[in-house]
């Protein structure tokens, strides 16, 4: 019988980041990547796909937690660009509502293994000191996907509809959070990036599209395709939630997707995509010191006595520098420490500036590219 656990951090040096690599959870996690990209090939966000009960269940999970949104209003905070306070409020209202929300979804398991399960689910959403959110909470909501499937509530045969379905649903739930608290991109990948938040959705989205007759990598710049599929592909959506929040032409604001635009087919965007992945995500210890480690992805490594409090350390993120002179910008660059205002902050700053009304919720405008 399984002996679950409360989840913890474990990774705090590069050592322990190789160890993780080479571990049996490393392989679980891009395991299931490569389990759901596959799922997806050739499937729209509109196709109706197998769905059992258990994913009825994550998705009525999911919009509770944007129903807590939609009851914690952003406080008045026009004296700052930042995360606004309301997302405390939020996180806390998630973290008491959890509990019983996986009571419903593990129903014959023993309470120690909703503490555990849990614990992926409400780190997911964002970090509640810092107010920000980046590829590392993402990670968390995919391994929350991971132990439910483990333990039994959702299967194999649910993997499409756990990527267009729950998945795109938590997206949706995010951009939500993300308009409504201004949560600052964790990291600040800035221009360099996929997007401010996210890397998945460029992921699955390529898979979604490879084999495609008509649309290409280039299709993103125009407009009126990336508007007619965006209903359709989580890629296209990506590219048009992108535009609807920065102005100017993406080889400015957003160069690496302008770059991926190049490439011919949608196969070989897909295969960078997860080698990527890879390498900027699961090989970064910016990243990857937040991981959390319990009795179903279970950390091997060698042990580290972490700080009291590692969020509060260096604004929640290890300075890894001896890796930053050789990159280049062909990877993510970490701007550890330093706050970074969300797309959302500065248009509302833009819209103040010329006289517009606030910004908030789901009123985005385009915002000029500074």
């Amino acid at each position: 019988m399984t002996s679950f656990r409360p989840l913890q951090k474990a990774i705090l040096s590069n050592e322990q980041l190789a160890a993780f690599q080479s571990s049996k959870t490393y392989a679980i996690i891009t395991s299931y990547i490569e389990a759901l990209n596959s799922a997806v090939v050739g499937v729209k966000l509109t196709d109706d796909v197998a769905q059992s009960q258990g994913v009825t269940a994550l998705i009525a999970v999911l919009d509770r937690v944007e129903g807590l949104a939609k009851e914690t209003p952003p406080v008045d905070n026009a004296a700052s660009r930042f995360g606004n306070p309301a997302f405390k409020t939020f996180y806390d209202k998630v973290e008491e509502a959890s509990p019983q929300l996986h009571e419903s979804l593990l129903l014959v398991q023993p309470a120690d293994a909703i503490t555990e399960v849990s614990g992926y689910f409400c780190q997911s959403w964002g970090n509640r000191t810092r107010i920000d959110y980046g590829s590392g909470m993402e990670l968390n909501f995919l391994c929350w996907l991971i132990c439910l499937e483990q333990l039994g509530v959702v299967r194999e045969s649910d993997h499409a509809a756990l990527v267009i379905k729950v998945f795109w649903r938590y997206i949706q739930v995010m951009r939500t959070l993300q308009s409504t608290y201004w949560l600052e991109p964790a990291g600040s990948h800035g221009v360099w990036g996929l997007d401010d938040y996210h890397f998945l959705p460029f992921l699955f989205g390529s898979a979604q599209l490879r084999g495609h007759k008509y649309l290409r990598p280039k299709s993103i710049h125009d407009n009126e395709v990336t508007e007619e599929f965006s209903k359709d592909y989580m890629y296209f959506a990506c590219i048009r939630f992108i535009n609807s929040v920065k102005t100017a032409s993406l080889r400015w604001h957003s160069p690496m997707l302008d770059d991926i635009s190049a490439v011919k087919t949608w196969d070989k965007v897909n295969q960078g995509m997860i080698k990527m992945y890879h390498a900027e995500v699961l090989g970064k210890l910016p990243v990857v010191q937040h991981m959390l480690f319990g009795s179903i992805l279970t950390y091997e490594g060698p042990v580290m006595l972490l700080p009291a409090d590692p969020d509060e350390e260096h604004h929640g993120h290890v300075h890894s520098h001896a890796d930053d002179a050789s990159e280049g910008h062909d990877g993510w660059h970490d701007a550890c420490g330093i706050p970074v205002p969300s797309v959302f902050a500065a248009a509302a700053e833009a819209q103040k500036r010329q006289g517009g009304a606030r910004l908030g919720g789901g009123g985005i405008r385009p915002v000029p590219f500074d």
